[in-house]
Formats: structure tokens, C-alpha cells, sequence
């Protein structure tokens, strides 16, 4: 029985898409924050979610280098994989993210992962993006959502970047993020709409198409405190209609059995729960209040529920397996 696998097989087989999690561990625990700071609450809450996202995110990369080190020809084919390949950047984007939530704890620690976070980003777009442009296996049915990680990811540096003092630096990279945004939206919107559909185990990937909108206006916002101004307005209602036409799809996801992608929706709606407070903070109407409460609560539940599930798979033995 597949539960019955060795630790040792199950490690050559752990997912690099696991990292997913951290993503949508450290969204959340960043929504909590800015929650409890425009309510005024204590930070006791998104304390404790911050000691669980850096251990979740220090026992998911113990794993992965020990991967590594053990199986690297197992690391060589999720990298050569046509899916697996855009998941890598969700490392140094895990760590630009434990950097925002570290910007609440401590200066030094929030420059040190920025530090480690931000040229791994580049050097993810880079690779990725040659090895997009210089291939022989990519087809058009291989796009998807997941493009977004290794490119888009970009936008997420200026959260971090403009609070440490690294403005230019955070331009350099919000620019990359902004205009690949459009490219690679254009390109999977030309899938959808004249080729076959993504399988139903990808389904929930489509929720990253929430993310760039609603982490560009987050950034947008850092790069240009205060008033929210035209461009602001724009990115955050392009945000806020994809979410609307995902969840009038909702039929569609509730079909998909559970997998490792349903983490997929965690961080984008993390990050629409994140702009719209920014929104009510910034122009105090009670629409973006109540979406941002209604959000959070959903998202509160979705992570519980994906915990839940995660951990049984994990029990069960069906995660670290050949695919």
C-alpha cells in the first residue's frame, strides 16, 4: 500500500507545489494583521500565525533540501516538468512574504529574507522566462495560472522593498511584474477561449488570476501612500471583478476533488481581502469593509479546511507519490 512507502521514497516524491502553502499560510497571517490594526485589536492572533507559517516554512524547506541532496535527479525532473517548473519561484516569494509579515516583528529580520528572497525572484524569472523562450516542449495547452508565480511575483517586492528604504529596487521589479502581468494574461486568455479547457485537477489554479490585480494594487499602493489614485482604482477593480467571475464559476470548483492545487485559491483571496481593506482604510466606504470581513471569514474556513485535508492526505500516504 502506498502508505505503507518508505520515508525515504516518500521524500523523492514531496512536491515542490507544497510551497503553495507557505504562500497561503503567510497571505493569511498578513490579512489577520491588517485586520487587527484597523479594528484595533491586539496582534496576539496573527502572532501565533506567524510562528506557524516560518515553521511551516522552515520544515518545508529542511525537506526540500534534503530532496535535494538525496534525490536530485527527482529535483531535475520537477524542474524539466511543463507544470511543476512555475511552482519553484513559490520558495523565494515565500520568503519576500515571510519578510512582510516579519516587517510587524523584527527590521533585521524583515531585510534578511528580503535579502534572500528578492535576487532568487529574479534569477526564478530569468531561468524560467529563457526557458520559455528557448524550448521544445511548450504548447499551449501546457499555459495556465501558474505562469503567474515565477513572473508576476515580481509585484510582491515593493511590499517589503519601499518599507526598507529600497524604492528604486522596488520599481525595478513591480515593472517586470506589471507588464509580464498583461502578456501572460493575454496569452492564457487566448487559451481559454480557443483551445481546450485545463484538466479538472487545475481547475483551481484559475484563482491565481486574482493574485497580480489585487498584489499590484497592494504594491501600487506602497509605491504611492495615501489617497488611492486612478491607477490604484483600476488594478483594485480588475482585482475585484475576476474574484466576482470565479466565484459565479463556483459549481465548477465545488465538482474538483480535493488535490495539493486547491491551495491555489488561499493566496489570492488572502491578497483581495488584503487590497479591499486598504480600500476602506483609504476611502472608509462600508462596501469594502464588509467584502473584506466576508473574505476573511471565507478564507479563515478555507484554510482550516485545507489543513484539515492536507494532513489526512499526508496520513493516508497520497501526497509524496509518483504522479
Amino acid at each position: 500500500m502506498t502508505s505503507a512507502a518508505p520515508v525515504h521514497s516518500r521524500l523523492a516524491y514531496l512536491p515542490i507545489s507544497l510551497f503553495g502553502m507557505v504562500m497561503g499560510l503567510a497571505g493569511f497571517t498578513i490579512a489577520l494583521h491588517k485586520g487587527e490594526t484597523a479594528l484595533g485589536w491586539g496582534h496576539s492572533p496573527s502572532f501565533i500565525a506567524s510562528v506557524i507559517v516560518f515553521t511551516v516554512f522552515g520544515l518545508l524547506a529542511g525537506a526540500y533540501f534534503a530532496k535535494m541532496l538525496r534525490f536530485p535527479q527527482e529535483v531535475v525532473h520537477e524542474f524539466n516538468h511543463v507544470i511543476r517548473l512555475s511552482f519553484f519561484p513559490a520558495i523565494s516569494i515565500s520568503l519576500i512574504l515571510l519578510s512582510v509579515i516579519a516587517l510587524n516583528l523584527n527590521q533585521t529580520l524583515a531585510l534578511v529574507l528580503w535579502s534572500l528572497g528578492t535576487p532568487l525572484q529574479l534569477l526564478f524569472t530569468l531561468v524560467i522566462l529563457s526557458n520559455w523562450m528557448h524550448h521544445e516542449k511548450f504548447e499551449i495547452h501546457h499555459s495556465n495560472p501558474a505562469w503567474f508565480i515565477p513572473i508576476v511575483g515580481n509585484i510582491l517586492v515593493p511590499i517589503t522593498g519601499v518599507a526598507l528604504g529600497f524604492e528604486q529596487i522596488s520599481w525595478f521589479y513591480f515593472s517586470i511584474g506589471l507588464v509580464f502581468w498583461i502578456i501572460l494574461f493575454t496569452i492564457l486568455m487566448n487559451r481559454y477561449f480557443f483551445h481546450s479547457p485545463m484538466p479538472g485537477k487545475l481547475l483551481p489554479t484559475l484563482f491565481i488570476l486574482i493574485a497580480p490585480p489585487a498584489v499590484g494594487f497592494i504594491s501600487w499602493h506602497a509605491l504611492h501612500p495615501g489617497s488611492i489614485d486612478d491607477v490604484g482604482h483600476i488594478l483594485y477593480n480588475i482585482a475585484l471583478f475576476i474574484t466576482l467571475l470565479l466565484f459565479f464559476q463556483g459549481k465548477r470548483f465545488l465538482q474538483v476533488p480535493f488535490g495539493l492545487p486547491f491551495w491555489a485559491y488561499t493566496f489570492p483571496i488572502a491578497a483581495m481581502t488584503i487590497a479591499s481593506l486598504i480600500m476602506f482604510e483609504s476611502t472608509q466606504h462600508l462596501f469594502y469593509g464588509v467584502l473584506a470581513a466576508g473574505l476573511f471569514g471565507f478564507l479563515s474556513l478555507l484554510i482550516a479546511y485545507l489543513l484539515v485535508k492536507t494532513l489526512r492526505a499526508m496520513r493516508a500516504g497520497s501526497i509524496c507519490v509518483p504522479e
